[in-house]
């Protein structure tokens, strides 16, 4: 079967992680083997947009980090990923499973910071050369879940210190993009974990059936 490029989306503790190790597992058992299958991370992926992750996510007093610059900065270490894991993994055959992708900065900072999505969509064409995934699972939990679960997590980022608004407005915005793409499976991930796991098997079986 034809390689493919999929990515998983959501808000903090959606259980993205989680969900990437299901479908490498699911693609295993459909025949296709651990050596040609890439998982990734965004921001991050590389030494380079590793760094910009640590920029990212950093509490800092020292600076304040614009909207604008949050942005660049997401396409910056997303070129770098682009330029050096995923396009080189897809030309030689191999399957990229990625936790985030452009989705993210669509939400995040065209929802969440509520920036021009005239420039993020901009951005996005001038520097992804068309490269898109052909299949997206959104897992979706509410806002108030998020920072439950975030709450317990302690330690948090300077993301994940983010307002209950910030996290509706990144929601709604996730919401409004799958509503419109049939490529991006939603999966209702405040359901048990056994449920969003069979789900996300079910899922990604029958969309191979189909490929």
């Amino acid at each position: 079967m034809q390689n493919k490029f999929i990515t998983v989306e959501g808000l903090e503790s959606s259980g993205k992680t989680t969900a990437c190790s299901i479908i490498i597992k699911t693609l295993n058992e459909y025949g296709i083997s651990k050596k040609n299958i890439v998982l990734t991370r965004e921001p991050g992926g590389t030494p380079i947009a590793e760094s910009l992750r640590y920029i990212i996510k950093k509490n800092t007093k020292k600076e304040f980090i614009s909207d604008k610059a949050e942005l660049l900065i997401m396409y910056a270490a997303r070129v770098q990923l682009l330029e050096n894991v995923i396009k080189p993994a897809l030309n030689v055959g191999k399957w990229v499973i990625s936790d985030r992708y452009d989705l993210s900065s669509q939400a995040y900072q065209g929802g969440g910071r509520q920036l021009d999505k005239n420039l993020i969509h901009h951005l996005k064409s001038m520097v992804l050369d068309d490269i898109y995934p052909n299949l997206t699972f959104y897992l979706d939990i509410t806002p108030d879940i998020c920072l439950r679960r975030l709450q317990k997590k302690g330690d948090l980022d300077r993301i994940e210190q983010e307002s209950l608004s910030f996290f509706e407005r990144t929601r709604n915005c996730y919401l409004d993009i799958v509503r419109k793409d049939n490529s991006i499976i939603f999966i209702d991930a405040t359901k048990s974990l056994d449920t969003v796991i069979q789900n996300l098997k079910n899922s990604l079986f029958n969309w191979l059936k189909i490929k």
